[in-house]
Order: structure tokens, then C-alpha cells, then sequence
């Protein structure tokens, strides 16, 4: 058991594992995508369409990495 330094009380053992997602480059391309969308909107319809398809196929990406991750998970939780 690890000491906490106040008094010498012993803290309980770690009851379960944590659970971090994998480092992503969907995020900051989901953003980049809106961004390009509503940039697009003033300046040209050809810039929002691609903005709006580098965004829908971001999020599309990203939540089917989410939903393999949870299916990884113990049934436990």
C-alpha cells in the first residue's frame, strides 16, 4: 500500500482499471472541417462542400473508433 504523506494513513488499493482513449487527429480534423464549412459559406459553396465533407467524414471516423473502443471494454462497467 502507498503512504499519503498526511499522518501515515494508507490509501485503499486502485479498484479498477482507468480507461483512456488513443490519442486522435479526428478532433482537430472535425474542427478543421466546420471551420472550412462556414469560412466557405462567405467566400465560395465550393470550399463549404469541402469543409462539410472533411467534417461528415471526421465524425463518421471518430465514432466508429469510439464505439471499437467501448466495445473493447469489460462488460463489468
Amino acid at each position: 500500500m502507498a503512504d499519503s504523506g498526511e499522518g501515515g494513513r494508507q490509501l485503499p488499493p486502485p479498484s479498477e482499471e482507468i480507461h483512456l482513449p488513443e490519442p486522435s487527429y479526428l478532433p482537430a480534423l472535425t474542427a478543421l472541417g466546420i471551420t472550412l464549412a462556414i469560412v466557405g459559406i462567405v467566400l465560395s459553396w465550393v470550399i463549404a462542400g469541402i469543409g462539410a465533407v472533411i467534417a461528415v467524414v471526421a465524425i463518421v471516423r471518430w465514432l466508429r473508433q469510439t464505439r471499437e473502443e467501448i466495445a473493447e471494454l469489460p462488460l463489468e462497467h
